[in-house]
């Protein structure tokens, strides 16, 4: 263009082109960082084939990747070919352009514009709207691998009386279809009417028509297209109702048909339908008529009764129809949603007993031996005693144990019995140098189990240790003792290289070790080692001189983490427990198949059912899928990682489930057979803990069978909160071997106690057979007390032993100086009709830092012991060799106060030196002066108790050593 300008012309600047170099360095500066980003990307999906492939599950890996690649490129390029095409139509159906307004002045600058790369615009809208639903189709491989691979239940729903499985696996994949087809005709529709008024198909300020023929017709097709989804969506939600969630008398998540939904909601949807499919042909109609006219009447009716026949219509029918008699209308939907939620998760087959609760405390020596036949009483806390475990079983720092420990069961001398058991694991933090070499290569792994028994304590308290020391020696035999796999084990370990690995130290020094296992990816690799150093952030994996021949790199280490990777589609217990099982340190993993689509079903939150007074204190027992709502819920697997190798086994255990029939037609030769569980390995195996609680929860409102009960909420139960401690959660389930009073002998089991909603007192107590094997396996045992009398729960039981006032002096002696008092596990036991609680009481004393057994609380009948041993409780209790228990506690029976009392002072004087001795011993450390101690102080409280009892008359009140008479004081521990 020439210079309008009218001035003079300045000196011209000549911008030169960049060198040759200048070009050469950003061209290779480019290339470099398109490499970085490739490589990055793909160390990440190198890494995770390499993990898959070197624990034999590449299936999953390839599987997965190969399913979520195909729902991509499908429903990607669906979406790209209907947007794309429908842009393509609105510009070929064009209107001849005509600038006759300013409207149309306007967008010719646009369309002047944008005509140059017209072609180019088009490829890139296409092609972000296919990557954005690419993604979001492949986030949905597991709908897609349940809807192709799904199997029939065999049981049809109540209403429309089709196979559960359609609701599992089919609606899921049609509601996906159908929001699919939502998506893509609103983009349709946005993209096309942009296009059609940029070129003049639609005017929104021109005169004339604001539509030509062609524009309509378009538009109306995909509005049309837009109208039959949703004909379609209101056909779909009918059967959708059967799975509808909804609050009904205080429960939450109440799932299925309800009267309203019935007989309102269900014809509501089926007009619906019919006047959407009307309303779509009338714009399918304007491709001929080319008048909106008709078109939008329709759609104006279809809106209209969607708000009078799908809202109002309901509202008048539940207002006037089912609220002035609800109880017999809403009955037998009440009754589909008790049969279908017991059958779904596993309840139906509970058997609920009537039980007195009060039992018959007459033939006292009976009871007595009855005790020892109905159950083995744990008085080893796995919650309370891993301190212990640590501190005389520790050996060196850079060990540790779980803050929980597992209950399982050992023969010992060809009987079984419940042990308290735990993993010496690898501990990063007690190492004494930290470095890179030292936390990855040098310490790479536990060693050893530590076992006790689970029913008695040696005479100081301690756990009596079935297997300890390093290496562990004692009744489990010969097994693997190393422990590369574990709960604890939370980082990577390079081994098998050149660097030799501390295996553990005694008195002969420290000893070194190198991983024979074929666990791991090799890193002899160059490129393997490269892809771990992008992936880890660790650049030393590329060049470090530790890495050699042999070098493994081990990784998802914890038992959960494995379970999960090579099984995605299970939902994993939150806590995984060890085993020695044929010469192998196992971690035994159960795993969940899981729906919310089991019509008529109630929902329960995972998240929620499974938190109890254990996941709020301590962090290592997880949670089960936290905000997983499901309705249907089976232990259909097993699974094992080894602790050495790190190999995951995964065994079919419940062969009728259909959920995992499926997942093992899409992941076939991943599940191995029932038939190959061994007998070491089905001798450890247990009811998981987890699907009890949700059981539980379940059972608190789903123990009833008949509606009427049901909808007049008397029968409601709550599972009590823990009275052990003051965290508000839930009470836990406890592993004990017990006999219900229906079976023949003793059994391992999973307890647990209910109460009424907001009362404190005894509602049922309920057992599953834990025992795997056995034909009685999962069978559930509610023992129902009755409502016209009152049985104390746990937490009137706590109560009563706190303000029982000789308790309470010998716990404020036990609590003297820094000593702490811990209480274990509240045990309920049924017994000769009554229930029989005990509890462990704990004390961590003077400088120690770990709990011991120091007394046992028992109650049956009213009456209570405070000893130093299980048996001498129970003996009191029940009157044996001469032993008189306390009655229950009526009242103020503190005796009036006398001028004095030299028996009862002297023997509280004795008491005191007493404690003081042990205190003392305590901080020494002196094992044989404490344990004298303990027994001059039982000796003198019981001299206080005796010549208490002997200054009322030897009456019946409760004795009370600790309440000295007046000018006598009670003895003081020392601060």
């Amino acid at each position: 263009m020439p210079d309008r300008g009218g001035g003079p012309t300045g000196p011209r600047i000549r911008v030169g082109r960049p060198s040759r170099r200048v070009r050469t360095l950003l061209m290779t500066l480019g290339v470099l960082a398109v490499l970085g980003m490739a490589f990055t990307m793909f160390a990440g999906f190198w890494t995770d084939w390499l993990w898959y492939r070197s624990v034999n599950y590449s299936s999953v890996f390839t599987t997965t990747l190969w399913t979520k690649i195909g729902l991509f490129f499908v429903f990607g390029l669906l979406m790209a070919l209907a947007v794309g095409f429908n842009i393509w139509l609105a510009h070929r159906l064009r209107p001849p352009l005509s600038a006759m307004s300013m409207e149309q002045q306007n967008l010719d600058r646009y369309r002047m514009g944008i005509a140059p790369y017209k072609t180019w615009l088009l490829l890139g809208i296409t092609a972000l709207v296919g990557l954005i639903a690419g993604a979001s189709a492949s986030s949905q491989w597991r709908t897609w691998l349940m809807w192709i691979n799904g199997v029939p239940f065999g049981q049809k729903d109540p209403q429309f009386k089709l196979d559960v499985s359609f609701y599992a696996f089919d609606l899921p994949w049609y509601r996906f279809l159908l929001g699919f087809g939502f998506a893509a005709a609103i983009l349709s529709v946005i993209a096309a009417a942009l296009t059609h008024y940029l070129y003049g198909g639609l005017r929104v300020t021109s005169p004339g028509a604001r539509a030509t023929a062609a524009a309509t017709g378009h538009l109306s097709v995909l509005i049309g297209v837009f109208v039959a989804l949703k004909a379609v969506a209101y056909w779909l939600d009918r059967y959708g109702l059967a799975v509808k969630s909804s609050d009904f008398r205080a429960t939450d998540n109440w799932t299925g048909l309800r009267y309203v939904d019935a007989n309102a909601y269900l014809p509501a949807k089926t007009i619906l339908f019919c006047i959407a499919v009307i309303c779509a042909l009338l714009f399918f109609a304007t491709i001929w008529r080319r008048t909106w006219q008709l078109p939008v009447i329709g759609f104006g009716l279809m809106v209209l009764s969607a708000i009078l026949i799908g809202g109002l219509y309901p509202a008048i029918v539940q207002k006037f129809q089912v609220q002035p008699n609800e109880q017999a209308k809403e009955a037998p939907y009440v009754e589909k949603n008790l049969e279908a939620t017991r059958k779904a998760y596993g309840i139906d087959g509970t058997k609920v007993t009537d039980y007195s609760g009060t039992g018959n405390a007459e033939d006292k020596t009976r009871l007595r031996d009855d005790v020892d036949s109905t159950a083995s009483i744990r008085i080893m806390d796995p919650n309370i005693v891993s301190p212990t475990f640590q501190q005389l079983q520790q050996i060196r720092n850079y060990y540790a144990f779980p803050n929980n420990l597992d209950v399982d069961r050992y023969a010992k001398d060809g009987k079984e019995q419940d042990t308290v058991i735990g993993l010496r694991e690898l501990n990063l933090a007690g190492i004494p140098k930290k470095n890179w070499i030292n936390n990855h290569f040098r310490y790479t792994h536990g060693y050893g189990v530590v076992a006790a028994e689970g029913t008695s304590a040696d005479a100081q308290g301690r756990p009596n240790f079935t297997e300890s020391d390093l290496p562990s020696k004692g009744d489990l035999g010969t097994y693997q003792q190393r422990v590369y796999y574990g709960e604890k084990t939370t980082t990577y370990s390079i081994v098998g290289g050149p660097q030799k690995e501390i295996d553990y130290s005694d008195d002969n020094g420290e000893k070194t070790t190198s991983y024979k296992g074929d666990s791991g990816v090799d890193l002899s690799n160059p490129v393997n080692r490269a892809a771990y150093a992008l992936a880890f952030g660790e650049p030393q994996i590329l060049y470090s001189g530790a890495i050699g021949d042999g070098s493994r790199i081990l990784y998802n280490r914890t038992p959960k983490e494995r379970v999960e990777a090579v099984a995605p589609w299970l939902t994993i217990d939150g806590d995984a427990y060890p085993a020695v099982v044929n010469g192998k340190i196992q971690w035994i993993v159960d795993a969940y198949t899981t729906t919310n689509g089991y019509p008529y079903s109630s929902r329960t939150t995972l998240g929620d059912t499974t938190a109890d007074s254990l996941t709020a204190t301590n962090d290592n027992r997880a949670v089960v899928a936290q905000q997983n709502q499901v309705n249907y819920i089976r232990n259909s697997v097993k699974a094992t990682v080894d602790a050495y190798t790190g190999e995951v086994k995964l065994y079919q255990w419940d062969t009728k489930d259909p959920v995992l029939k499926t997942w093992m037609k899409a992941f076939p030769d991943t599940v191995e057979p029932k038939s190959d569980i061994s007998k070491d390995l089905m001798d450890h195996l247990r009811y998981p803990q987890d699907l009890f609680k949700v059981q539980r929860e379940l059972l608190t409102r789903y123990h009833v069978k008949d509606a009427t009960t049901f909808l007049s909420g008397s029968e409601v139960w709550q599972v009590p909160d823990d009275p052990t401690n003051r965290s508000g959660s839930a009470v836990p389930p406890y592993y004990l071997s017990m006999k219900m009073p229906d079976q023949q002998a003793q059994s391992f089991s999973l307890t647990t106690t209910f109460t009424p909603t907001g009362r404190d007192n005894l509602s049922a107590f309920m057992a599953v057979d834990a025992e795997a094997g056995t034909s009685d396996y999962g069978k559930i045992r509610i023992l129902k007390l009755p409502t016209n009398t009152t049985v104390n729960g746990p937490k009137q039981v706590q109560s009563q032993f706190n303000s029982q006032e000789d308790i309470a002096e010998s716990i404020r002696l036990l609590r003297g100086g820094d000593s702490e008092v811990e209480y274990g596990n509240l045990l309920t036991v049924p017994l000769d009709g009554g229930l029989l609680y005990v509890e462990p009481v704990y004390v961590r004393g003077g400088g120690l830092k770990y709990p011991l057994l120091r007394k046992v609380l028992v109650t049956y009948g009213g009456q209570t012991a405070f000893e130093n041993t299980l048996d001498e409780a129970l003996n009191k209790i029940f009157g044996a060799d001469g032993a008189t228990p306390e009655p229950p506690d009526s009242g103020d029976t503190t005796p009036p106060p006398t001028s004095d009392n030299p028996t009862v002072q002297q023997a509280l004087e004795d008491a005191q030196k007493a404690f003081d001795a042990g205190q003392e011993a305590l901080k020494n450390n002196d094992w044989e002066a404490y344990g004298r101690a303990q027994k001059d102080l039982e000796e003198a409280l019981q001299r206080a108790e005796d010549a208490q009892a002997s200054r009322t008359g030897g009456g019946g009140g409760a004795s009370k050593p600790g309440t000295a008479p007046s000018g006598s004081p009670s003895p003081k521990p020392s601060s």
